[in-house]
């Protein structure tokens, strides 16, 4: 096979320990390895470094284990060129499997121009994007739902019903019950009137939701589930906030990305966090939707179309957007809800909100490659485009039903 890189190095990276294999040029076309085992502290990885630079090496793959090769690629980003390959496109044959032979596999293919390195934000996006603190608030987020469910789970223990009357139960209202609980109380009549808002006409739904038995343990756990929810509420709010301040400078893209329907603060900031906003990097919408994993999969043999399945992306870039999907496809009169009914009925809701999502990533390739504002098509887009296909199949559906029909257009 043709050679690519004379030069180059395969690095396999594990928690502790770096094995680096350097292959340069050699006597008869042979290339020439040397393999060194580096550790992962930081003094050891300029070590690497120096090695590297000083043997003329500038090529230099790695497989994405974990999180271990984020200090690795911080150290020799700059120095060298990196690609981050994914692992399960470099494996090698089982029962030949060591270190060493990982380190040398990942140089030869890389010698040979065999490899194809995943997107890694360039130092400033990856540092001043606010990438890590929204994905740490997705986090949170997760963890406070977790927690009420877990505080459903124990009212239901006490029979507490206080979830079939109250459609939240850490409102106004449901907070003022359970944290009355907590306190002692056991009176259904008095806890049902701390009925607040629309609630104070459910007083007598109420009682009969809150007449249970609550022990003391039970007391001590919504007492606890309480605080740790008001704690993970304290702490989205803090890094809400700082979210905010690092994305200010780009106030108003955030304001342009939320013109698209169904599009708040919250997923306008995930998705400049996850993306940035240099769309350069990626040739066309299309790259950027496999990138997400949020564009079908390419499966034939034997000429025969098997599942399209979409494969692995961006996790939280994916979630977001497609909660954004599922979102739009409730709002009235818009594109994006037209394209999830007519998908819908065909193919599922599953995918529909899928392919709605793909549509909302385009979207957002266009508004920030191009700085336009978002122009709705509207709710009757799709039957426009096609006007007359429309107007024959409805004409069809009223003449199977006995009725004879004469279009006239209206003034």
């Amino acid at each position: 096979m043709e050679v690519v890189h004379e030069r180059c190095c395969g690095l396999d990276v594990h928690k502790r320990t770096v094995v680096a294999c350097l292959l340069t040029p050699g006597e008869g076309g042979q290339p020439a390895r040397e393999v060194r085992t580096f550790g992962t502290m930081g003094a050891d990885l300029l070590q690497l470094r120096e090695w590297l630079v000083g043997a003329g090496c500038r090529q230099a793959a790695m497989e994405s284990t974990g999180v271990y090769w984020k200090p690795v690629y911080n150290v020799l980003e700059g120095a060298v060129e990196l690609l981050v390959v994914n692992t399960q496109q470099v494996k090698m044959v089982p029962g030949r499997k060591t270190d060493v032979s990982d380190a040398e596999w990942l140089a030869d293919l890389l010698r040979h121009g065999l490899l194809r390195g995943s997107f890694v934000p360039p130092a400033p996006p990856r540092s001043g994007s606010g990438r890590e603190l929204t994905r740490y608030r997705a986090a949170l987020v997760r963890e406070r739902a977790r927690e009420v469910n877990r505080l459903q789970k124990t009212l239901e223990g006490t029979n507490l019903k206080l979830g079939s009357v109250a459609t939240d139960i850490l409102g106004v209202t449901g907070r003022a019950i359970l944290e009355a609980v907590a306190r002692g109380e056991s009176e259904a009549a008095v806890l049902a009137g701390l009925a607040r808002g629309r609630l104070r006409e459910k007083r007598a739904q109420l009682e009969r939701a809150l007449a249970g038995e609550v022990k003391p343990h039970h007391r001590l756990l919504i007492a606890e589930h309480l605080e740790h929810i008001g704690y993970l509420n304290e702490a989205i709010a803090r890094v809400s906030r700082e979210i905010e301040e690092r994305l200010g400078p780009f106030e108003e893209t955030l304001a342009r990305l939320q013109t698209v329907p169904r599009v708040g603060p919250r997923t306008a900031e995930v998705l400049m966090a996850e993306v940035g906003r240099d769309m350069s990097r990626f040739p066309s919408h299309r790259h950027l939707a496999s990138w997400a994993g949020l564009c079908p999969g390419n499966n034939e043999s034997g000429g025969k179309r098997k599942s399209g399945r979409t494969r692995k992306g961006s996790p939280w870039l994916r979630s977001a957007l497609v909660e954004a999907a599922w979102a739009a496809s409730h709002s009235k009169r818009t594109y994006l809800s037209a394209q999830y009914h007519r998908l819908a009925a065909r193919r599922g809701g599953k995918r529909a909100v899928v392919a709605v999502a793909h549509t909302l990533l385009v979207i957002v390739y266009h508004l920030l490659k191009g700085g336009e504002t978002y122009s709705e098509l509207g709710g009757n887009y799709f039957d426009e485009r096609h006007r007359w296909q429309v107007e024959r199949r409805l004409v069809r559906r009223l003449e199977a039903l006995g009725y004879t029909v004469s279009l006239q257009q209206a003034a």
